[in-house]
């Protein structure tokens, strides 16, 4: 599989950090529930397990099936129930990838939402507004993705319309494997030391990260890469035939 470029920064800055799984906060699966796309019919499963004594680590892991739903699918944890959570003051998430194991490289979605809607009459949840931010887990360490590359969707699609991601009233937090319209498949692990907040406390008064631009440009220019090549392949096939 190549290697992804992706909204990810090594952390050399001081931080000011808010645990909210591991760290100072213990790992605990009953905290999460499972989100795969076998609610529409799929085949893809994903877990999250803690399997150390001490609870200071996680895995997000499973299998991601495309070939059931014909290119498309998902396998996701996410917290249980609603949390109440102000992360106004912090300028994003950090994702700290735990170093027992070599990462995966694939691509990972981080999923917020500030609203959780009635179930349906048949007991199913009700679909709504997630906020979502790409990273590629390509080397045990910290990965920074601030406020601004969360991305407003609805079932997997762009939602550009959406209202600003109301950062003091965050109820719920997810990890999603996606395929990518069938980038990506099979057996997929994240190692994890904690997922938390932050904020950079080496100037004054500062609450905004200068690395949000390059995050940004970063997964366009891996973007761009990518349909690059498409583009060459289908010239080539097309001399072939």
């Amino acid at each position: 599989m190549p290697s992804h470029q992706s909204a990810q920064r090594r952390v050399t800055v001081p931080l000011d950090i808010h645990y909210l799984y591991g760290g100072n906060q213990t790992w605990d699966s009953a905290l999460w529930t499972t989100s795969d796309d076998r609610v529409r019919g799929g085949s893809s499963q994903s877990y999250l397990s803690v399997s150390d004594a001490d609870k200071t680590h996680a895995s997000f892991n499973g299998h991601l099936d495309t070939s059931t739903l014909g290119g498309a699918g998902f396998a996701s944890q996410h917290s249980r129930g609603e949390l109440t959570l102000d992360l106004s003051s912090y300028e994003g998430i950090l994702i700290i990838v735990a170093g027992q194991h070599k990462p995966d490289g694939k691509r990972y979605v981080l999923t917020l939402k500030d609203e959780l809607l009635s179930p349906r009459m048949d007991g199913r949840e009700t679909s709504s507004i997630s906020w979502e931010a790409e990273f590629a887990a390509e080397q045990p360490g910290e990965i920074k993705l601030p406020w601004k590359v969360f991305k407003a969707t609805y079932r997997g699609r762009d939602k550009p319309d959406a209202k600003p991601l109301d950062r003091g009233n965050i109820k719920r937090l997810g990890l999603m494997m996606r395929s990518f319209f069938d980038e990506q498949d099979g057996d997929f692990a994240l190692d994890l030391s904690a997922i938390a907040t932050y904020k950079d406390v080496s100037t004054p008064g500062r609450h905004t990260d200068t690395n949000a631009e390059d995050d940004g440009i970063n997964l366009k220019a891996h973007r761009s890469t990518r349909q690059k090549k498409k583009a060459q392949w289908k010239t080539l096939l097309c001399g072939l035939i």
